[in-house]
């Protein structure tokens, strides 16, 4: 009987720089259409796309004091990203006196699985801690099950319903926390 064994690469994380702004972009808008693309008319995803995911957009983001990243590579290649907000968009329903949000947490569609949103899960907690938050916060689309199972693992919890706004259309989300 043969046996055969799967090696995977390690997974490398590090801070982004200038020359991965199209790469980021790519990735970004890649993401969102796989998991996203099929719920918009084109009317309402196209100036989205633009909006979050150009690489004018990502600049942007990239040079605000407000935003930190990590980026995932695998053998060279951009496989995912993280973006947090250092100060939350949902003030509102923080339970937490210093709230942050992951803002994105985005794998490349044919890398899901890999242990890369865990790799950058365990980034964004220690960065919150680094950053003296007591709350992380998050929101999910409501049918992202999936994405639900995997923030429930590290012990978020829903605590609002929100709304989110892609162009024209207003999609139900669930705001998730973790007290730190």
């Amino acid at each position: 009987m043969t046996m055969t064994t799967t090696t995977t690469t390690p997974l490398t994380l590090r801070a982004p720089a200038a020359a991965d702004i199209p790469a980021l972009a790519d990735l970004g808008r890649s993401s969102f259409l796989a998991k996203f693309g099929h719920l918009y008319r084109a009317d309402d995803l196209l100036p989205f796309l633009e909006d979050m995911h150009s690489p004018m957009a990502v600049t942007r983001e990239m040079d605000s004091p407000d935003r930190c990243y990590c980026l995932a590579e695998r053998d060279a290649r951009l496989v995912g990203y993280c973006k947090l907000g250092l100060a939350s968009g949902f003030p509102e329903h923080a339970r937490g006196r210093k709230p942050i949000e992951i803002k994105q947490l985005y794998t490349a569609p044919d890398a899901t699985g890999g242990g890369i949103g865990a790799a950058m899960m365990d980034w964004a907690l220690d960065a919150a801690h680094q950053f003296g938050a007591d709350e992380i916060q998050l929101s999910v689309w409501n049918q992202n099950f999936g994405a639900q199972r995997f923030y429930a693992r590290y012990g978020f919890e829903k605590v609002a319903d929100i709304g989110y706004w892609v162009g024209q259309q207003r999609d139900e989300e669930f705001l998730f926390s973790l007290m730190l």
